[in-house]
């Protein structure tokens, strides 16, 4: 996809605050993405809940101090159910009731944490590090037995690196969960320089990649799921698109070109490379990793320097191409393809992407914490992206020193097309409106 100079593509939709450039990394739920964030924030009190947004839209932040508030999910009632990636009062699952300016909660309940939640055909979806759970509901969307969850899927592989399980389903009765891959890229010494790649990258066999499970068969084990798709580093944002009958992922790119390979990289395309992509998959798609990363200056498929790359070798021949790439280490969190019809036409099947916001640019600044739009026309990815909602880290200086005070992390979209978004720094829960 074209992109045009990453500043100038951005200075039309966004200030100063959020111009620390398009760029990688994330606490996915994984020890891959840390942060020293604030503990503090007045920016939720300010005009718009002290997000920048495009003219004719405002946002509140509608609930304050939910915890590591990841993925969400809005019922036909406008109520919301939340996934934390850490207990709240014990519990790991939030459901709270809305009114015309605030949500308020109502119930907790889940014995685990996790990421994914997911509502489908009368059921609640929710998945921890290793299983997938589901929940009946009632005719009001509410759960019925909150302490006695379906178990869906059990043995998810977990090692303490990009564990955490986004979840989402298609409309044929099946489920989907990212297992991303304990490892940076697959060296024989992870993430030590100069370690040279496994040969066969042996973890693909097991993570790495998307799986699928039925939706509806309790008890089944993670070796009774089908790889859907591999060559996937690590995937927390996805979402099913609507318009296109298709699974549509986030990836997290590798981290350290330069720690690990100087002699080919310098700090600053370590900094910027290698690209944040969205992935169109279908069965027996592979998106390369770990033997090829998507350049999105060169617009080209570049063999890893763990495979015998040098930043400048193409590779990837049998990898799919991406939908879209977007500057490195920004950390895609969230992805929703927008379906409502209270945002101007122009946003009808685009995508939000929420960019949890990088760890390591140094000395480059840090950046990220914002929501971003990507157009689609006919289901493909058309025309520049710009970022939509931004400021989540409270100031410039805070976005480029790594110390965000929110992190977007989960998008979801209520029935009356309003766009809801997660902060997992604060537990913080915005939502986003239209008015003309």
């Amino acid at each position: 996809m074209k992109k045009r100079n990453l500043l100038s593509a951005m200075l039309p939709v966004t200030a100063i605050a959020g111009l620390a450039l398009l760029l990688n990394a994330c606490k996915s739920g994984s020890t891959d993405h840390k942060t020293g964030a604030d503990t503090t924030s007045t920016s939720t009190s300010s005009p718009n809940a002290g997000l920048k947004l495009p003219a004719g839209f405002s946002a509140a932040a509608i609930a304050e101090k939910m915890g590591g508030t990841r993925e969400i999910a809005i019922t036909p009632q406008n109520n919301i159910y939340v996934k934390l990636n850490n207990f709240k009062d014990g519990k790991g699952i939030l459901y709270l009731t809305q009114d015309s300016s605030k949500a308020t909660l109502k119930t907790s309940f889940g014995d685990y944490k996790g990421t994914g939640v997911y509502i489908k055909k009368g059921y609640l979806y929710t998945s921890s590090d290793e299983e997938v759970f589901r929940y009946k509901l009632n005719d009001k969307n509410e759960v019925i037995s909150p302490d006695q969850p379906e178990k869906i899927v059990t043995g998810l592989l977990s090692r303490g690196e990009h564990e955490a399980k986004a979840i989402t389903l298609d409309n044929d009765g099946n489920l989907y969960v990212n297992i991303g891959a304990y490892s940076n890229a697959c060296q024989v010494a992870d993430r030590k320089k100069d370690s040279p790649g496994q040969k066969g990258c042996p973890i693909l066999d097991s993570a790495g990649g998307i799986w699928q499970f039925k939706a509806d068969k309790l008890n089944q084990h993670y070796g009774d799921g089908i790889r859907y798709a591999t060559g996937l580093r690590n995937v927390v944002g996805m979402d099913w698109n609507q318009q296109n009958n298709q699974l549509f992922v986030m990836q997290h790119g590798r981290d350290q070109l330069h720690d690990l390979f100087p002699q080919y990289f310098t700090t600053k395309q370590s900094a910027d490379l290698p690209a944040e992509c969205m992935y169109a998959l279908k069965k027996g798609d592979n998106a390369g990793w770990p033997y090829m990363y998507y350049d999105w200056q060169q617009h080209k498929k570049i063999l890893m320097p763990e495979y015998g790359g040098d930043g400048k070798k193409e590779g990837g021949e049998t990898a799919i191409d991406p939908a879209a790439a977007f500057p490195g280490h920004l950390a895609p969190n969230g992805l929703l393809f927008y379906t409502g019809s209270q945002f101007p036409e122009k946003y009808k099947n685009g995508a939000f992407i929420a960019f949890h916001g990088s760890w390591n640019r140094a000395p480059e600044p840090q950046a990220g914490y914002f929501v971003v739009f990507q157009p689609f026309k006919d289901g493909k990815a058309s025309g520049d992206y710009e970022v939509f909602a931004d400021n989540f880290a409270g100031s410039a200086d805070k976005a480029a020193g790594g110390r965000a005070e929110h992190r977007p992390c989960g998008l979801a979209q209520g029935p009356d097309g309003s766009l809801y978004v997660t902060d997992d720094n604060q537990g913080t829960i915005y939502k986003i409106t239209y008015k003309k």
